[in-house]
């Protein structure tokens, strides 16, 4: 479980999130929407001690900087460097290093998960590929396999759905519901209002504030979408 109480970020002087208070319950996934700017993923960074803030984030109890080896993170693709020069198993393969002592190698065993990972994701036939050369989708699976090799309870994923195509999101999607099903916590930054009934059990609605959070036929309302973005906001049912 997160507990988060009376959280508050600046950016310079401006208030980017304002006492926000949340308890995550495991075993679920949970979609996080808002507007450009809403800090959503302020939120995520907040709660992983990336950035500075003022509250309080426990994690079983415990504060987020003392459970950071079992919060799996991908942040959006476009702040990754895909030129950098990795083969795709050497990325999956970074998932194992929170498992591993100082100096230590990656090893026959962490090997072995990153291959079993890359099996889950449709991506063996990859494996000595260069990042750049994958597609969007192929990219985003890779990333996911790296979460599963670090077997962490809890997985955060900001806008993983964004320019990848349908095969590789159906893919994930079920790969996270078998998480889910293992009790995972799984919070996914989300931007298709059209998706967040058929993939959330849950959904956190912000603004630089808890516009609302509960279970998705209660917090996803017009009445709520609205608070959040303006009386513009259509979604089709």
């Amino acid at each position: 479980m997160i507990k988060i109480e009376h959280l508050n970020v600046f950016y310079s002087e401006n208030k980017a999130l304002t006492d926000v208070q949340l308890k995550l319950e495991s075993g679920g996934i949970i979609g996080m929407i808002g507007p450009n700017g809403a800090g959503k993923s302020t939120l995520i960074k907040a709660i992983l001690n990336i950035i500075p803030y003022s509250g309080k984030v426990l994690i079983e109890g415990k504060e987020s900087k003392n459970f950071l080896k079992n919060i799996a993170y991908v942040e959006q693709k476009s702040n990754i460097d895909l030129t950098f020069p990795i083969t795709v198993k050497e990325c999956v393969s970074l998932g194992t290093y929170t498992g591993l002592k100082l100096f230590q190698k990656v090893g026959s065993k962490e090997w072995l998960r990153v291959a079993q990972a890359l099996e889950k994701v449709n991506l063996s036939e990859y494996a000595n590929r260069q990042i750049g050369e994958l597609s969007g989708g192929q990219f985003q699976r890779v990333l996911l396999a790296r979460c599963l090799v670090q077997e962490a309870d809890y997985i955060f994923l900001d806008e993983p759905f964004v320019g990848i195509d349908s095969v590789s999101e159906k893919i994930i999607m079920d790969i996270l519901q078998d998480l889910k099903e293992q009790g995972k916590l799984i919070l996914i930054v989300h931007h298709d209002l059209s998706k967040v009934k058929v993939y959330f059990d849950e959904l956190i609605i912000l603004n630089k504030e808890i516009i609302a959070y509960g279970k998705v036929k209660e917090s996803f309302t017009h009445e709520n979408l609205k608070k959040a973005y303006g009386d513009n906001i259509f979604i089709g049912d």
